[in-house]
């Protein structure tokens, strides 16, 4: 039975090593219609609207901005300081309605938009990495900002460039548009 699965209904048994492991796989029909998720924070930027804003993190290069914990989240921002870089992951409050196949800032084609950062998505959540300035209570002061004020806080993640950074080999319809980035702004197209 070395390394041998067997499907049990919603379960599946593996026998690896002489143990036996159960995993659980969801049907296609179990899977919840909707998640929920809480606001832990609110970005601010200079920015006030879209139209002019960076499009990445890297174009927004010395900006500077602040991000707002909720009171009921400050605990989980002990040992944060030790990181010189943080993930935020949000959400595109802004973005108009979902479209599968979207125009891009960089390029004047059609690409899905899961081959995008688009904010027009089917779950509009957006991520930056940014750098974490200080942290004075409940409010990170952050530089290389590319969020329009007011963002809505999913989450922050410590960025450590041994789990995120990855060696480049492809970039899909990127390879030749992104010498376009330090240069392209939010037009508003995906808000307007």
């Amino acid at each position: 039975m070395r390394g041998e699965s067997i499907k049990t209904g919603i379960y599946e048994r593996t026998f690896k090593n002489g143990k036996t492991i159960w995993n659980r796989s969801l049907r296609k029909d179990e899977i919840m219609d909707e998640i929920t998720y809480k606001p832990i924070g609110i970005i601010h930027s200079p920015f006030r609207d879209p139209h002019g804003t960076p499009i990445q993190p890297t174009s927004a290069k010395d900006i500077d901005g602040t991000v707002e914990i909720f009171p009921e989240y400050v605990a989980g921002l002990k040992d944060v300081e030790g990181f010189s870089h943080i993930i935020l992951v949000y959400h595109f409050h802004l973005s108009k309605e979902v479209s599968l196949e979207v125009t891009p800032y960089m390029d004047d084609e059609l690409h899905g938009v899961f081959s995008t950062r688009a904010p027009t998505r089917p779950n509009p959540i957006g991520i930056s990495t940014v750098r974490l300035v200080k942290v004075e209570g409940r409010e990170l002061h952050i530089r290389d900002v590319d969020i329009v004020d007011g963002t809505p806080l999913l989450d922050l993640k410590p960025y450590v460039p041994d789990f995120d950074a990855r060696e480049r080999e492809k970039i899909g319809w990127l390879e030749g548009n992104v010498e376009k980035l330090p240069k392209t702004r939010d037009d508003g197209r995906f808000t307007e």
